[in-house]
């Protein structure tokens, strides 16, 4: 895989692959923004602008329409660690899309009636999705125990909904401008279009927007945890529901692999360790997972089940550190370690056929360090081997390292 790159005065990154396969080309730029940036009494507002940038920006006051037109589309997701927008539009209409994405960089049209609307559409989804559904403050509940100092102890939503009902036009035009710059962002370009292509329309529609000095962000660092911290939430759910989390490494540490195929070893497919024995031949949860958080900063591993009727949270739990011992004792067999390794190389492979999941990865892995490092991922997780998985193991699955959550079934 050939990746082209090149870096504007303003300081804009240009990561680029082409894919002759296609008619099509991919544009993902990926702010270097997330929840962790915001301030304690103000979150929420990463996520807010996933939707604010959608509300028309300096020259255009409909980002969808002439997208629409030029038979493009377009998304956008937010994490604590950053924002990333992408399109997708026909070669023939490229240019199209490096308008649309450098007038928003350039600036917002900052319009009270968008910002009423936004605001009360990402209200009602902290409504939906947090305090109307249920098991919906998980998440608030779980990062509230586990972090006490890093920006981790918010989702991504927010921390609190009068954070986004009380946001100010000036506090929405100073997190724009300290943040959505490009000397934050990397902006892949993949697909039916040459290097030379990318970088001259790179230069034509980007390069006369004005570097933003965005400071470096000096997080707080969250102190090791030494004991257990254990809550226990009653609310109107059906079902009373385990919920464990284990702190972990952070994405460069080469235990970040370790760690996730653990979380495949333990519940990825039927033949996975918890579903095989604590679902289909103990019977003591009907259903469980394992997945880690995959944040920048050291996150969380989690381990979250449902009991089924007539066993407590107290056994179900029991049950999930009988099977932690177990891998701390015995290492991993080379099948099962083989098994998962090819479904990482299998799944890694599969995505990287596809242009819009190439763009995503180059600016992703180029954030972290280069993109060229997605070449090499697969060979990360081959190279872990059995041993280093039940040294993880030993050190991160202890009950001191641990945050347990027991959500019971309230009868009203």
């Amino acid at each position: 895989m050939k990746i082209g790159k090149h870096t504007l005065s303003n300081g804009l990154r240009l990561v680029h692959y082409q894919d002759t396969s296609t008619q099509m080309v991919a544009l993902n730029i990926l702010y270097e923004v997330g929840a962790r940036d915001e301030h304690p009494d103000h979150t929420g507002f990463a996520h807010l602008f996933e939707h604010l940038m959608f509300g028309g920006s300096v020259h255009i006051p409909n980002y969808d329409e002439p997208l629409q037109l030029a038979g493009g589309e377009n998304n956008a997701w937010t994490s604590n660690d950053v924002t990333n927008y992408y399109l997708t539009i026909p070669k023939q209409n490229v240019e199209v899309g490096f308008w649309l994405e450098s007038d928003r960089m350039l600036g917002l049209a900052f319009d009270e009636k968008s910002l009423e609307v936004q605001r009360a559409v990402v209200m009602e989804e902290f409504k939906q999705r947090n305090l109307n559904q249920p098991y919906g403050d998980v998440s608030h509940l779980q990062r509230a125990q586990a972090f006490k100092i890093h920006p981790y102890r918010w989702p991504t939503i927010g921390k609190e909904l009068s954070h986004i009902a009380n946001a100010t036009m000036d506090e929405v035009k100073d997190f724009f401008y300290r943040f959505y710059a490009p000397d934050n962002a990397i902006l892949a370009v993949t697909g039916n279009v040459t290097f030379e292509e990318a970088v001259s329309l790179t230069e034509k529609w980007f390069a006369s927007i004005p570097r933003r000095n965005v400071p470096t962000t000096n997080l707080p660092q969250e102190p090791v945890q030494t004991e257990q911290r254990r809550l226990t939430v009653k609310r109107n759910v059906p079902l009373d529901s385990l919920y464990m989390a284990f702190k972990m490494s952070d994405r460069l540490n080469p235990e970040y692999y370790a760690f996730d195929m653990l979380s495949d070893i333990l519940s990825n497919g039927n033949s996975s360790r918890l579903k095989q024995r604590l679902v289909q031949e103990k019977r003591i949860f009907s259903s469980v997972d394992a997945y880690i958080m995959g944040s920048i900063d050291p996150g969380l591993f989690h381990i979250n089940g449902k009991p089924v009727n007539g066993v407590t949270l107290e056994e179900a739990e029991a049950a999930v550190w009988e099977e932690i011992a177990v891998l701390q004792k015995e290492c991993i067999s080379t099948f099962e370690l083989d098994k998962v390794k090819n479904k990482f190389e299998s799944t890694q492979i599969f995505g990287n056929t596809n242009y819009l999941n190439i763009a995503t990865n180059l600016a992703w892995f180029e954030m972290l360090g280069k993109a060229e490092d997605m070449l090499t991922e697969v060979d990360s997780y081959r190279s872990v081997t059995a041993e280093q998985l039940q040294q993880v193991t030993q050190k991160a699955f202890v009950p001191e390292n641990s945050c347990i959550l027991y959500y019971m079934h309230e009868c009203i």
